[in-house]
């Protein structure tokens, strides 16, 4: 049997898989109704401390949801230079919400807290853009899987906040940093 290492998204699901998907009980997710969603949500939710959950159909569509009640039309949001939200998502963030994403680099996707925090700009004046937002990516899908050291997203989340700058994690990948 051959295994596809690739990505994450050419992974084919088993025989077994398979029938667990067909016993699953299912219902209408838009009324609240599918209780596989309704135990994800609730389960994520409690994971992260979260009030509440919200299942989306794609990684990307979730994080440009997030990133647009963040992030103003005319503000920006920093990320990685190789992060999936600025390799991967075809401009979204400026194409549908008219926000600036701005770029630290690092070796391996591998985050330092101070890098982010050193270009970040929350009062830019009225003539520049202001970071309203840093996001980061655990694990790290173009690093080649880097998970994120929780140490370093507890200093960057800290002294964001303080700044009053917000935060975003693209979990997509989080389950591998489990």
């Amino acid at each position: 049997m051959a295994i596809d290492l690739r990505s994450d998204t050419v992974t084919r699901p088993s025989d077994a898989m398979r029938a667990a998907m067909a016993q699953a009980p299912v219902g209408d997710d838009v009324y609240g109704d599918d209780p596989t969603v309704n135990s994800l949500e609730e389960r994520v939710a409690a994971l992260f401390g979260k009030e509440a959950g919200l299942f989306t159909p794609t990684g990307s569509l979730a994080n440009q949801l997030a990133i647009r009640t963040l992030v103003k039309p005319g503000e920006e949001i920093l990320v990685e230079t190789r992060s999936h939200i600025v390799r991967a998502e075809l401009g979204a963030a400026a194409t549908f919400s008219g926000i600036t994403t701005r770029t630290w680099p690092s070796a391996d996707g591998l985050l330092r807290a101070e890098d982010p925090l050193a270009i970040a700009h929350e009062n830019a004046g009225p003539y520049l853009v202001s970071t309203t937002a840093i996001a980061i990516e655990n694990t790290h899908n173009f690093g080649g899987g880097t998970i994120q050291p929780i140490d370093e997203i507890a200093v960057l989340s800290r002294a964001a906040r303080a700044r009053g700058i917000a935060m975003h994690l693209d979990g997509a990948r989080i389950w591998n940093a489990h």
